[in-house]
């Protein structure tokens, strides 16, 4: 078989929960479908560190945060080190990076390890966006999305044919403050998006850092992400309830809309590498760097351990390897990306890597020896949205969280130590972690078990902060 394509697509704050490919109740995807109907979806893969930079860097090096150098939104990425593109490259691959990089710029902080980049300088902004060149910055009138999209095509029609290719096409959308695109700017105006069944939680029976969080869309909110300058203040005479559903509506449906656009431009991506008739040797894979709260627990934004948060959407397409209409719930991880991208091309995997390549899952063989667990660190203690700093391990069905209250030192962190706390959610009898069971005495030979577990990966990680 000869050595794949790969283009690698990655939005930001994507929940899978918001893609119809993955059971959504509240939106259709129908170009993500495409790529999960012709593959295999992942069913359970994690991010390891759930913030935009540490996952982007988590991705790129197959290695935890702690040894990569990047913690924090505070961390950039140090290019003179060793990251999957530059093998790839080095390997005989075309490289290109377009679109959100959020990994520093200037200095050491560039992309490296491709022939093309072309990137959004930080977030960047969804209308007429400035991006960054190895020549320097020039502005583009537009949406992000579609620029985005038309740099990746233009690069790929113009990319040297003898040449297997990486491409790794990083959209800011759906981003905050998600701002919608003109074409679907009335999408769902006559409709009310269902509100999660836990909108309103109360946070009773979970730890305090749940209670004390500040990412609530009732209640945390301001003008700019309820769009009041561009549609306009809610009604007077509102009670409580009816406000906090004016405000989920006007966050989930611009959310929304900023996801249709991003579909229809994969769409565009997806039909240019049937056009050119290279769809059976490219492997697609779409993700996001993370998860996002989709107004569950009341909340938007992510960080937390907590499966909106953690989960990531996992969707390939391979014709020549993975079969069409799979699906796999073996626990994947970020970490693991690079690996498998190696390992389809042939290429050495450094033994410094953390990961492993999850090629035997995609191809429907799951290894006797797959993880049955995975280790979770977030590092930002307090900064942003008063999220503590915790580390945790998920198995399949249960989940032990550790928020340990410091700092630690660490870039944009808060110096304000927490006491610390733990929680335990049962994942078969609490899918929406209502209700953390640590303390419930039926469950402490659980909590013995996990919390061994635990330190065992923690170490196994290399991990001794």
């Amino acid at each position: 078989m000869s050595r794949p394509n790969i283009l690698f697509i990655m939005s930001d704050d994507h929940a899978s929960h918001a893609m119809s490919c993955y059971g959504s109740r509240i939106n259709q995807t129908p170009n993500l479908d495409r790529i999960a109907n012709d593959g295999m979806i992942l069913q359970n893969c994690f991010c390891v560190n759930s913030i935009c930079t540490p996952s982007r860097a988590n991705i790129l090096t197959g290695k935890h945060s702690h040894l990569n150098g990047v913690k924090t939104l505070g961390d950039p990425l140090d290019g003179r080190k060793p990251n999957v593109a530059k093998m790839l490259q080095a390997g005989g691959y075309q490289t290109a990076m377009v679109g959100k990089w959020h990994l520093g710029h200037g200095g050491n902080a560039d992309p490296t390890g491709f022939d093309y980049w072309n990137v959004l300088p930080g977030q960047g902004s969804y209308y007429d966006p400035v991006m960054i060149e190895e020549s320097g910055r020039s502005q583009h009138d537009g949406y992000a999305t579609d620029i985005i999209t038309d740099f990746s095509l233009d690069w790929l029609k113009d990319r040297d044919r003898d040449k297997p290719f990486f491409l790794m096409s990083h959209h800011k959308a759906p981003h905050r403050p998600w701002d919608s695109d003109e074409k679907h700017l009335h999408m769902f105006a006559d409709e009310d998006v269902p509100m999660p069944d836990n909108f309103f939680d109360d946070y009773a029976n979970r730890s305090n850092a749940a209670k004390e969080a500040k990412m609530r869309v009732f209640g945390h909110m301001n003008n700019r992400d309820l769009k009041i300058d561009k549609f306009g203040p809610p009604p007077e005479g509102l009670s409580e309830k009816e406000l906090a559903n004016w405000q989920y509506q006007r966050y989930i449906k611009e959310y929304l809309r900023c996801v249709a656009s991003i579909d229809d431009n994969v769409g565009r991506l997806l039909d240019y590498l049937d056009e050119d008739g290279v769809a059976d040797d490219t492997m697609v894979i779409y993700t996001s760097d993370q998860g996002f709260f989709l107004g569950d627990h009341g909340w938007y934004d992510k960080r937390f351990m907590y499966e909106e948060s953690l989960r990531m959407p996992f969707i390939v397409r391979y014709p020549r390897a993975i079969g069409a209409g799979s699906s796999t719930h073996a626990l994947s991880l970020n970490i693991d990306f690079a690996e498998t991208w190696l390992d389809y091309a042939g290429l050495d995997i450094p033994e410094d890597m953390q990961g492993r390549s999850l090629r035997p899952v995609l191809e429907g063989n799951v290894p006797d020896d797959w993880r049955e667990s995975m280790y979770y660190r977030y590092w930002m203690h307090l900064s942003h949205h008063y999220v503590p700093a915790h580390y945790g391990i998920r198995t399949h069905r249960y989940k032990l969280i550790y928020y340990y209250g410091e700092a630690l030192g660490t870039s944009g962190s808060i110096d304000e130590p927490k006491e610390p706390e733990w929680e335990l959610f049962d994942l078969e009898k609490d899918p929406n972690e209502m209700c953390s069971v640590y303390d419930d005495p039926e469950y402490a030979d659980v909590v013995k078990e996990l919390t061994a577990e635990l330190y065992r990966l923690k170490e196994e990680a290399m991990d001794d902060e």
